[in-house]
């Protein structure tokens, strides 16, 4: 009997379904990819379609592999990381300093401390082109989401390189304007005042429990996970908030509240990939970061 041939698969199918498998959702997996939906089921159903197989079954949870999706994640899987072993030794063999180099912070680090570390970068290697990709989710530098991060904990993957960095004090901030309005913030009116806070991720309510004082999550008027858009609602006046100290020293109208107060400093991680370490870009824009910033 004549064996039918394997189907040729396009990496890029591929990428599309164990994104989507991963992320559970069409719309979670379409921006992860940079990809409209329409355009990731299109590419999803040619997959299924070269494989005469369903891979998703569609549930109230979201996606849901079938049986013949499992089997193929961990073949997709292995796919990933021979492409990207393959991108890591193209990379290693790069000479020249012309390139890109992306990096990626959370948007108050990028904003306020990343940018101004990289003019001395700029002026002395032009030839390399920044692509910032801010965000308060942590990116993956072994799938190469970016070549390097700065982090606010240490890393524990072997295939990764960490330099500990001068730890940033923070410090408890509200405006002039919200001081003049509710009065000023002392340790016996602490709660009795609006408050901005996270939003899922819990750190304020830890701090505040560190500080002695029992709150929950619906005690903060203000909720978000978005570091920069907290900082944001401080310098509106919407309520009291923690933030760096080198940046809310320099913001006109703010004050510093509660300065007996302790709160332990941000720990600053600069992280590479091992083997990409290095290439003379990445180990350029490594080295003028940690000048910068430690």
């Amino acid at each position: 009997m004549e064996k039918t041939a394997a189907p040729v698969l396009d990496w890029r199918l591929l990428q599309a379904f164990l994104t989507a498998a991963e992320a559970g959702s069409l719309g979670r997996a379409a921006s992860a990819l940079g990809d409209s939906q329409p355009t990731l089921s299109r590419r999803l159903a040619r997959l299924e379609a070269a494989l005469g197989q369903a891979l998703f079954e569609r549930s109230p949870r979201g996606l849901v592999p079938t049986p013949a999706g499992r089997a193929l994640l961990e073949p997709a899987r292995q796919m990933q990381r021979q492409v990207v072993q393959m991108a890591v030794a193209m990379q290693r063999h790069v000479l020249s300093l012309a390139g890109v180099v992306r990096i990626t912070a959370t948007q108050m680090v990028s904003q306020h401390l990343l940018l101004p570390a990289l003019r001395a970068l700029r002026a002395a290697h032009p030839e390399i082109q920044i692509e910032l990709a801010p965000g308060d989710d942590v990116a993956d530098l072994l799938a190469r989401e970016a070549d390097i991060a700065l982090r606010m904990f240490r890393p524990t993957q072997k295939e990764l390189i960490a330099r500990r960095l001068a730890d940033l004090p923070l410090g408890l901030y509200a405006h002039a304007d919200y001081l003049a309005a509710h009065g000023p913030v002392t340790p016996d009116n602490v709660l009795r005042h609006s408050w901005v806070g996270d939003d899922r991720s819990g750190l304020m309510v830890r701090g505040f429990e560190r500080a002695g004082y029992c709150v929950a999550r619906d005690f903060f008027a203000i909720r978000t996970d978005q570091s920069a858009l907290a900082w944001q609602a401080v310098c509106e006046g919407l309520g009291v908030g923690v933030g760096l100290a080198q940046v809310g020293e320099r913001t006109p109208g703010l004050v510093r509240v509660l300065d007996a107060l302790p709160i332990a400093p941000m720990p600053c991680w600069l992280v590479v990939h091992r083997e990409l370490r290095g290439t003379p870009r990445l180990r350029a824009v490594f080295d003028a970061l940690a000048a910068a910033l430690g």
